[in-house]
């Protein structure tokens, strides 16, 4: 091998730049912005696809196992059994994750129904990935005290995601297997923000760590089930909408009970002119 051919293989000429040239430093430069910004594409595709997962494909998982737990409760009902006590029947333990009862929410519209999952105090996102659950300590449909349930706002089913559209006076109804109880929202004779005579307001936004509203008598911590004189229905939700930051509380109390046997999927009359009020 000569010096030359030596000289050639040990000192490889330098790359050439776009002019075919030696690389400058706004080469360099170039090549390090356009390294930035590939990454930045390819982690707003993963941010995308994140978002996508979280808001469509968690609800159709959701939507899947509330069906499954709603054909579950409903055939329970059909054979005669409730997973509910009977009043008066004693402490009664519900297993986490059994469907309890049927939601309907006429604001919401005639496809709106899901069925209720028995939660811990608080639900775990177990449960919440399943459907709206009820705050484990708190009271049963129809009893005197506060019947609260928490639902997701986006994803996961998102079934309290217009919750906010709840007005003065609208009926949220409870199905169980042997009783449909019919709640209103409080506020009815002057909006949602103000209390009524019992110092409840139709809705209200509290933190994220305040369990006040789930008292018996919400927001009065020395209350029982014993003291309370009203049957209530405490519904909760993230807010705003995306965040956690936040909890939106809406109030109703029981304004009607009306006990039929279970027969299927049909609503009585009654019911059914419910959403004939609302919707027209």
């Amino acid at each position: 091998m000569t010096t030359d051919e030596a000289t050639l293989v040990a000192d490889p000429p330098p790359e050439p730049g776009p002019s075919g040239g030696q690389r400058t430093v706004g080469d360099l430069v170039r090549t390090f912005f356009r390294g930035v910004g590939q990454t930045l594409i390819t982690l707003g595709v993963v941010v995308l696809l994140f978002i996508v997962y979280e808001v469509w494909v968690t609800n159709w998982f959701t939507d899947r196992e509330n069906h499954r737990l709603r054909s579950q409760l409903e055939t329970e009902w059909a054979n005669g059994q409730d997973p509910l006590p009977l009043p008066g029947s004693g402490p009664h333990a519900i297993k986490l994750g059994t469907g309890i009862a049927n939601l309907y929410i006429p604001r919401l519209g005639t496809d709106f129904a899901w069925t209720i999952v028995q939660g811990g105090d608080p639900p775990d996102q177990d449960v919440l990935s399943k459907g709206p659950a009820h705050y484990g300590e708190t009271q049963l449909p129809g009893q005197k005290g506060n019947f609260a349930v928490a639902g997701h706002r986006v994803g996961k089913g998102e079934p309290f995601l217009n919750l906010d559209h709840l007005k003065p006076g609208d009926t949220v109804i409870v199905e169980t297997g042997h009783d449909w109880y019919v709640y209103r929202v409080k506020g009815l004779d002057h909006g949602l923000k103000q209390p009524d005579a019992d110092g409840i307001p139709g809705s209200e936004v509290v933190g994220p760590d305040d369990g006040s509203p789930l008292f018996p008598i919400p927001h009065d911590p020395s209350s029982t089930a014993a003291t309370a004189t009203e049957s209530l229905m405490t519904m909760t939700t993230c807010t705003p909408k995306f965040t956690a930051e936040n909890r939106l509380i809406v109030y109703a109390v029981l304004d009607t009970k009306l006990t039929v046997p279970w027969s299927g999927n049909t609503m009585p009359q009654s019911i059914r002119d419910l959403y004939q009020a609302v919707n027209g």
